[in-house]
């Protein structure tokens, strides 16, 4: 199956007009908010519009969150992810149930995302955690999220910068959190594996021992 990895952070199966996308975390920022952390609203509107606009790019016929679509309890961003859902009624929209998505079922039947346990397309296998090797069938590549995955790269100063990065090691592919407030875990990739960053909106590919 042919897959383009965006810059958006997102999955695009061409074949198969389906965009996949990973750890939005909507309402995050109010969640804090309402615990008297002072989040700037901005992050809000950021994760929204990143998200019209990679559906508006591709046009997909599907579109499957990978998990952590809403970050906690219901509050008021939830109706943003409906509108956004309303808004393009020629795409359906699927969750895979990550740790975070503890939404009543009403919530999602109400705006039409179907919520399952895991999801095959083609040879892909599409979990919100990332499988165990030995878990993964055979012919199948493990497509997941849930670590937000970030690579380091060091200067000759020793100063560092971080950077969202898709992650391939061997049959499994980890998707950076689409989310704009998420933060990264950086990760030790050995020597076989294959790390892109995106770094201004261009994807960059990493000799894993950079």
């Amino acid at each position: 199956m042919d897959v383009e990895l965006m810059p958006e952070r997102a999955l695009w199966f061409r074949s198969a007009r389906t965009l996949v996308v990973a750890d939005l975390h909507f309402g995050k920022v109010n969640h804090f908010r309402r615990a008297g952390l002072p989040v700037p609203l901005a992050a809000n509107r950021k994760n929204a519009e990143r998200l019209i606009d990679c559906i508006n790019k591709v046009k997909p016929q599907r579109t499957i969150f990978l998990g952590d679509l809403f970050h906690s309890a219901y509050n008021d961003d939830w109706e943003v992810v409906g509108q956004i859902v309303n808004h393009f009624p020629a795409c359906t929209f699927d969750l895979i149930r990550g740790n975070h998505d503890v939404l009543s079922e009403q919530q999602y039947v109400r705006y039409g995302i179907n919520v399952i346990g895991q999801m095959e397309v083609g040879t892909l296998l599409l979990t919100h955690e990332p499988l165990e090797p030995e878990d993964i069938p055979a012919g199948f590549t493990n497509v997941a999220g849930h670590i937000h995955p970030g690579a380091r790269l060091v200067g000759k100063g020793r100063q560092s910068l971080t950077f969202p990065c898709f992650w391939k090691s061997g049959n499994q592919m980890v998707v950076p959190a689409f989310g704009s407030f998420t933060g990264l875990a950086v990760i030790r990739p050995g020597e076989a594996d294959h790390v892109f960053i995106i770094v201004e909106n261009k994807i960059m590919e990493l000799q894993a021992n950079t």
